[in-house]
């Protein structure tokens, strides 16, 4: 583990929430596959799994996809944005199965507001720690998922969709064409 699994855990959810965006049909929207994608995710606090709830949840992808480009200034100005925006105040708590950890928001805010700023904090942790390169696209020529690279010796090229898979297929099938 690089960073907290609280910090881990944050990245994957922000980066799978952003690709859902190219997903068809969408898993956010109806309220099942809604259901399952943000428990996936072991959201505390409550969740209403209705329209305005998904709604508001798609509507942070776009934000949450721009922490994925730009130079390290304009990625601390947006995650500078986003704790201002969403009047992040960090607190220590304990829950469930968890030990001692942040949240940026009180457990009753709207759960857009808690995906933001988790995934805000998490940034400031891969900011501090000079690790922002571990923020990747998938290297896929037909792929623009985004991905968290938390292998320790930073070689995770391929995000989740099995991309990685489709490369290693394509290039054993070039080697054996030349033969």
């Amino acid at each position: 583990m690089l960073f907290g699994y609280d910090t881990e855990l944050s990245l994957a959810a922000a980066a799978a929430l952003v690709n859902t965006a190219g997903e068809r049909p969408d898993p956010l929207d109806d309220e099942a596959s809604f259901r399952d994608f943000v428990t996936r995710w072991q959201w505390s606090g409550p969740v209403r799994f209705d329209a305005a709830e998904r709604d508001g949840v798609r509507a942070i992808r776009p934000a949450l996809r721009e922490l994925w480009s730009g130079d390290e200034a304009e990625i601390v100005a947006r995650v500078n944005t986003m704790l201002r925006e969403h009047a992040a105040l960090p607190q220590l708590v304990r829950h469930d199965e968890w030990d001692w950890h942040l949240h940026a928001t009180p457990v009753e805010a709207p759960l857009a507001s808690r995906w933001v700023l988790d995934a805000a904090m998490a940034m400031v942790d891969l900011v501090r720690a000079g690790e922002l390169s571990r923020m990747r696209t998938c290297a896929a020529d037909d792929c623009d998922n985004v991905l968290v690279d938390l292998s320790k010796n930073r070689s995770r090229r391929y995000c989740d969709a099995g991309c990685g898979n489709r490369a290693n297929v394509a290039a054993y099938r070039a080697r054996r064409a030349k033969r």
